[in-house]
């Protein structure tokens, strides 16, 4: 009903707006006005055209006015029948498919190309941030150093285990990544939780047959990241960025014989957070002789 009232109301305002513009043109082509002064010279084709032609000039340009604003009004209509407590019907089937799959306790090597794919992966930390110019080296510091649950950097998490981080209630998740880099945006979003602002921790453990020195840890992060092995800082990747593989390479690390714990923090304010891991060795061939679990 109120839509109707609106093209109403519209419609006579233009019609209105069309007869006094359609007469006022008359009468200044009757008295010359066009024809005399030079500035005018488009109007010449008007003289031999009645005022009705002129109106329907007017009205066409006004329906093309009513055609937009009721697509507007329409689209406007629609979304607010699909919305269900601020939550589009859509949104009901989000799932982590096809972009996770539930981490299995069977052995996992990296894939063809030495990325690591299965993860322990904590929901979203909120951070408040507008934007990622603010990721100096500093910044960073001061927020991956901070503690946000017990024990952070030193916990084994398991799968389905909570932590609470002020007044959030945070699960973590055994999955393992259908691509060679794991998607955090679409982690977020297929658990419902907050997208952009936001900080993720990843955890995971690579088993090595034997101890391997002189290997190089290469990270690739969408936005900036932190990465730890063994407890000891390997990478960090400051700035804002896209996720390029092997964007930044540790020091000379050694990965010793049995399990070695990586641990590692992305954050993000309006971006599509994800990243990639892998080891290289000395002559920077990907490393696929380990093995991968989360427990």
């Amino acid at each position: 009903m109120q839509t109707k009232q609106i093209f109403k109301s519209i419609i006579t305002a233009i019609n209105t707006v069309a007869c006094s513009t359609a007469g006022t043109i008359v009468q200044k082509l009757k008295s010359g006005f066009f024809k005399n002064n030079k500035r005018f010279p488009f109007f010449f084709i008007l003289l031999t055209e009645p005022g009705e032609y002129i109106k329907r000039k007017v009205l066409l340009l006004g329906m093309g006015v009513i055609i937009l604003v009721g697509s507007n009004l329409q689209a406007r209509s629609a979304a607010s029948k699909y919305k269900t407590n601020g939550t589009a019907k859509s949104d009901t089937t989000r799932s982590l498919a096809p972009y996770f799959t539930p981490a299995k306790a069977s052995k996992k090597t990296p894939d063809a190309d030495g990325f690591i794919q299965r993860w322990l992966l904590l929901e979203p930390i909120n951070k408040p941030i507008r934007s990622n110019a603010i990721f100096t080296d500093s910044y960073l510091r001061t927020a991956f150093t901070t503690e946000y649950f017990p024990n952070q950097f030193t916990v084994m998490p398991k799968d389905g285990e909570k932590v609470k981080v002020a007044e959030q209630e945070l699960t973590w998740h055994a999955l393992e990544s259908t691509n060679f880099n794991v998607k955090l945006f679409r982690f977020a979003y297929g658990l419902r939780k907050q997208t952009y602002g936001v900080l993720f921790w990843a955890v995971t453990i690579v088993n090595c047959p034997q101890e391997m020195k002189n290997v190089r840890m290469a990270v690739g992060s969408n936005s900036a990241s932190m990465w730890w092995l063994n407890g000891k800082e390997a990478v960090l990747l400051s700035g804002d960025r896209r996720m390029v593989m092997d964007d930044c390479v540790s020091t000379r690390l050694t990965l010793h014989k049995g399990k070695n714990i990586i641990r590692g923090a992305v954050i993000n304010g309006p971006g599509m957070s994800d990243f990639c891991v892998r080891f290289l060795d000395e002559k920077g061939v990907p490393i696929k002789d380990l093995t991968i679990s989360y427990q």
